[in-house]
C-alpha cells in the first residue's frame, strides 16, 4: 500500500514548559488522531493549539481552558476538532476523520488564566 492512505502528524511544544505526546502520529484517513499536552506544574492556563502545514504559518485551532468549552479560530470547528482536559494541566486535542489535508505541525501552546504580581 502506497502513502496515500496515510496522514502523519506531528507534535511539537512551543515552550520548554509545555510537553506534548506522541511526537509523531500515523494513521490512515478516516480515523482519529489525539495529541496530548501538559503544561507542567503551571494550573489554571489556558491551552492553545495551532496547524502549520510546512512552507506556511502557524493557524490558530482552538483554545480551551479546563472550566470551559473549546473557542475556535477561523476555519476551524467541532466536531471536526475538538479538546478536552484531564485536569488543570492535562489537555488533548482531538482530530475526527482525518484526511491528508490534515497532514502538519501541531502545537500547544499556554498562557496564565491570571497573573500575581
Amino acid at each position: 500500500m502506497g502513502n496515500e492512505g496515510l496522514c502523519n502528524l506531528c507534535c511539537v511544544s512551543a515552550v520548554t514548559l509545555v510537553t506534548q505526546k506522541p511526537p509523531v502520529v500515523t494513521l490512515r484517513r478516516g480515523e482519529t488522531a489525539t495529541m496530548d499536552c501538559n503544561l507542567g506544574t503551571v494550573t489554571n492556563s489556558y491551552a492553545y493549539w495551532y496547524k502549520q502545514i510546512p512552507g506556511g504559518v502557524p493557524q490558530f485551532i482552538l483554545w480551551n481552558y479546563h472550566s470551559s468549552s473549546p473557542s475556535y479560530g477561523s476555519g476551524f470547528s467541532s466536531p471536526k476538532f475538538t479538546s478536552t482536559h484531564q485536569s488543570q494541566s492535562d489537555y488533548r486535542l482531538i482530530i475526527s476523520t482525518v484526511e491528508e489535508r490534515d497532514s502538519a505541525v501541531y502545537y500547544c501552546a499556554s498562557s496564565p488564566g491570571s497573573l500575581s504580581l
